[in-house]
């Protein structure tokens, strides 16, 4: 199996050799930053399956769950493209936006929707989460 991806023009390229564990749709506060007010759809990989070509930059915050995030995007097209949080290394939060197959797979869950402005379309089919549900495999 092969899943590739980048960034908007192209400097960033990657590739996954192993298919997804569970895609989840966002709705925490450093989410909505990265998807201008929206939530964000994160696909989780196995960190060991991911190879990149191309500079990412990187910026660390801690969210609000506690954990030590680094969030990495393109340095010239500004694309978020991958988030890791330090408590889990063996795992790799892949942006849906930047897949090249954005249908690859459905969200299994929202969570921080206690987050989500009251406007927000949250799917009724799908779990919800207050806030930081249990982790992945």
């Amino acid at each position: 199996m092969e899943i590739t991806g980048g960034c908007l023009c192209g400097q960033v390229r990657f590739v996954l050799s192993e298919a997804p564990i569970a895609m989840r749709a966002c709705w925490c506060r450093d989410c909505q930053y990265f998807a201008a007010g929206n939530a964000t759809i994160n696909v989780v990989f196995k960190s060991a399956a991911l190879r990149v070509e191309g500079e990412l930059k990187d910026y660390e915050s801690v969210a609000a769950s506690g954990s030590r995030m680094h969030r990495r995007f393109c340095p010239r097209c500004g694309t978020p493209v991958f988030s890791a949080s330090e408590a889990r290394p063996h795992l790799v939060i892949v942006r849906n936006g930047a897949l090249d197959d954005t249908a690859l797979l459905k969200p299994s869950a929202t969570i921080w929707v206690a987050s989500a402005p009251q406007w927000a379309w949250i799917d009724e089919t799908l779990p919800r989460h207050a806030g930081q549900p249990p982790p992945v495999a």
